[in-house]
C-alpha cells in the first residue's frame, strides 16, 4: 500500500546519512562497516513503517538489521523513530528489492523477513511478487548457508503462490501455519503494522520459515516441516 507523500522526508533522510543510504553504490559485502560491531546480519524487503524491524533491532542487539524500503514516505518514517532510538544494530535502505545482487555479496544475508507483500494478483504481474522464481533466485545468491526466509502474509492466494513456488525451488520448509496467532509460533511473533490491523478484523494470518536449497526438478512437497495449522 502506497503512503500518502510526506513533504519533510527527502530533507530528514538528507539529513541522517549515519542511518540510511539511498540506492547506494557499492554496499555488497560491506555493510558490517555500517554497525557498532559486526554480527549476523538479517534484512527485511519491504519494511512499511517499520514496527516490525524496529522490535527485532531492540529485542536483539546481537544481531545487525536492516530494513529495505522503496518508499520515500515509509523509509521516512522509520528513520524518524530511528533518529530518536539509535539502534547501533539497525540502519536503513531506500532501494528497489529487484535491485538486490547491487546491494549484497553472496552469502551476506543470514534470514529474510518478507512480511506483508503485495500480493500482486493479476498473473501478467506474477514476476513482481516477491516469492517468485526470479526473486528466489536473488535470495539463493545472498543468503549464508542454512540461512531462513521467514514470509507472513494475509492473502491465502499469495500464501499457497508461495507455498508452491518455494517447493519447486527445492526449499525445505521448517514452520507452516495458516493460522499464525493461534500456533505455537505466536508467543515469538512481532506483528507489523497491517498485522494488528488484520488481526483485529479477525483475519487469519498465514506464516512459513524456509530454507533455499540447490533446486531440483520434481522435488516433492517437502513435509518435514514442523505444522502448527
Amino acid at each position: 500500500m502506497r503512503l500518502r507523500n510526506k513533504p519533510w522526508a527527502p530533507a530528514l533522510i538528507q539529513q541522517h546519512p549515519e542511518f540510511i543510504l539511498v540506492d547506494p553504490p557499492q554496499m555488497a559485502g560491506q555493510w558490517q562497516k555500517r554497525f557498532a560491531k559486526s554480527q549476523p546480519l538479517e534484512l527485511e524487503l519491504g519494511s512499511g513503517k517499520g514496527q516490525f524491524i524496529m522490535e527485532k533491532a531492540r529485542q536483539n542487539p546481537q544481531i545487525n538489521f536492516i530494513a529495505m524500503e522503496v518508499q520515500t514516505a515509509a523509509i521516512a518514517m522509520i528513520l524518524k523513530k530511528q533518529v530518536v532510538e539509535q539502534l547501533p544494530n539497525l540502519q536503513l535502505l531506500q532501494a528497489n528489492g529487484r535491485d538486490l545482487l547491487n546491494y549484497f555479496a553472496a552469502q551476506e544475508i543470514s534470514k529474510l523477513y518478507l512480511n506483508f507483500s503485495d500480493p500482486w494478483p493479476k498473473k501478467k504481474h506474477t514476476k513482481r511478487r516477491l516469492v517468485a522464481p526470479n526473486f528466489l533466485q536473488m535470495y539463493q545468491q545472498i543468503l549464508a548457508s542454512q540461512g531462513q526466509i521467514e514470509f507472513k502474509t494475509d492473502n491465502q492466494g499469495l500464501f499457497e503462490y508461495a507455498l508452491l513456488s518455494l517447493n519447486n525451488f527445492s526449499a525445505q520448509f521448517n514452520r507452516i501455519s495458516l493460522n499464525l496467532h493461534a500456533s505455537a509460533y505466536a508467543a515469538s511473533n512481532i506483528p507489523t503494522e497491517y498485522e494488528d490491523k488484520f488481526t483485529q478484523k479477525g483475519q487469519p494470518i498465514f506464516y512459513l520459515q524456509a530454507q533455499l536449497r540447490p533446486h531440483k526438478k520434481d522435488c516433492p512437497l517437502n513435509n518435514t516441516a514442523e505444522q502448527s495449522l
